[in-house]
């Protein structure tokens, strides 16, 4: 019987179908599999599609800094499967849900955390037995990617396994894949053949210029500081699927025909890439992947605020790319990448180092191995890593030292660590609080509750800890753990 493969990905940006369309290339190159590869945003309700897709490109375009704060905003792990988003990712689900348990995959993997919290949810609940691994699509992790249930996560760069080990992540289930790209871009290329198909010399440098497949971003301005360069350069220009400014460029560069050419949607990237000297435009996750498996050095321009900014900075502390916070001295900057002897070299070399065009294979051949159960954080464990992502200091071992069996003491909904109390003091609140279930390990505090507790007699110890968890903001649902 084949094994039933799975790739979800969501149309959120093209990065996350890219990769997923990486994995399925090298998936069907493998016997004995039969593999699904689906937009798992198409499979959700049509509210839900609007407000991820069509409000996301609509912020990227008017508000790029509230894209960032909301980024920073849900860095927090676990942030999205409490309260009222989860109910709201829950009900938008369903019909992934039901598609997912339909299809009874023997292997998932998911380039997006959204289908990946649809499918941990139906691992926690008993109703689906497969694998769920994680492929992260840009070179620093972000909070909403951490899921309750998982096989195996995949990530960028080895920095990036040390920031969740560092949280509490078992590092033997996640492994430095590299973001994954077309396999084609660790194939040979016929130098001489592409550059005859798009006319270009090979004794002039190729800046290749992308203002993305929907055309957007500062392309003119990047076009105008190409012209004002002392370089003698050729330039393509990428415009997407925006005909209005491939025929703005046209314009623009009226004169100077010769040394550019105008091209809109391309699936040739691969081929341009690798003919490339530098690649101009933002570091989405897979552009910035793409560029370094192709040994191509990037010019950072515009990146969105949030993951494009971190995917900037390891760029640059890898020496891969420079950045211009201004474009007025955009031409000022390459016109010194290409006189300063050797400097071009030396990037390029460090964007090879950084790429791995073999990480879709990576990521096939570790998921065919995969034998191991689908690991389920304890809520011991849940509450340790959000601790360690806010910075918490004062964070209780999982393990009491022997002959103080304490009880610890947390905010429930952001698990962070309030302090301690004792038993004696924890059964003063049992006795005296009301709980929904015997099993119930949450109590609501406030200033009245407080109050009323001293009026009962409640020691100062007890009501100083109380105080601090009120503080910030006069309320708070606490629980209770015993170590």
């Amino acid at each position: 019987m084949k094994k039933r493969v799975l790739i979800l990905s969501a149309s959120v940006g093209s990065g996350h179908k890219s990769a997923a369309a990486a994995i399925e290339e090298v998936f069907r190159a493998q016997p004995g599999v039969e593999v699904r590869n689906e937009d798992a945003l198409k499979l959700t309700s049509r509210i839900y599609q609007v407000t991820a897709s069509d409000v996301y490109f609509a912020l990227v375009k008017e508000n790029p800094w509230f894209v960032g704060w909301w980024y920073d905003q849900n860095d927090e792990p676990f942030k999205n499967e409490t309260g009222a988003l989860q109910l709201w990712n829950s009900l938008n689900a369903q019909p992934l849900a039901k598609f997912v348990l339909d299809y009874d995959p023997h292997i998932t993997v998911c380039t997006h955390f959204m289908p990946a919290g649809v499918v941990a949810q139906l691992l926690s609940q008993g109703k689906l037995r497969t694998t769920l691994s994680i492929v992260t699509t840009d070179y620093d992790f972000q909070g909403m990617w951490l899921s309750r249930v998982f096989n195996r996560y995949f990530v960028a760069i080895e920095e990036t396994k040390v920031d969740l080990r560092e949280l509490g992540v078992d590092e033997n289930r996640i492994t430095v894949s590299g973001i994954p790209v077309s396999p084609v871009f660790g194939e040979p290329v016929d130098r001489e053949a592409v550059l005859a198909r798009y006319r270009l010399r090979a004794d002039r440098p190729v800046i290749l210029v992308s203002a993305g497949a929907l055309g957007g971003g500062p392309a003119r301005d990047i076009v105008a500081q190409i012209l004002r360069l002392k370089t003698p350069v050729q330039t393509v220009v990428i415009c997407g699927r925006n005909q209005l400014l491939r025929q703005q460029v046209a314009t623009q560069i009226s004169g100077a025909e010769d040394r550019f050419r105008l091209l809109g949607f391309t699936s040739e990237m691969p081929d341009l890439m690798r003919v490339a000297s530098l690649f101009v435009g933002k570091p989405g996750g897979l552009t910035a992947s793409e560029c370094m498996a192709a040994g191509l050095p990037m010019v950072v321009v515009d990146p969105i605020p949030g993951q494009e900014e971190r995917n900037s900075d390891h760029l640059l502390e890898a020496g891969a790319a420079v950045r211009c916070r201004s474009l007025l001295t955009m031409a000022f900057k390459i016109d010194r990448i290409f006189a300063e002897a050797g400097r071009l070299e030396h990037m390029q070399a460090c964007a090879r180092g950084l790429g791995r065009p073999d990480a879709a294979q990576v990521v096939v051949d570790q998921l065919l191995e995969e034998t191991s159960e689908p690991l389920q954080f304890s809520k011991k464990e849940l509450r340790r890593i959000i601790a360690a992502a806010s910075g918490e200091a004062e964070v209780p071992p999982l393990e009491a030292p022997a002959g103080d069996p304490g009880v610890a003491l947390y905010h429930d909904d952001t698990g962070i660590y309030i302090g301690s109390i004792s038993p004696s003091q924890l059964q003063f609140l049992i006795d005296l609080l009301e709980e929904d279930d015997e099993d119930d390990e949450t109590y609501f505090i406030d200033e009245p509750t407080i109050g009323w507790l001293s009026q009962q007699g409640a020691d100062r110890g007890l009501i100083r800890v109380l105080d601090h968890a009120i503080a910030e903001r006069g309320q708070s649902e606490i629980r209770w753990v015993r170590l």
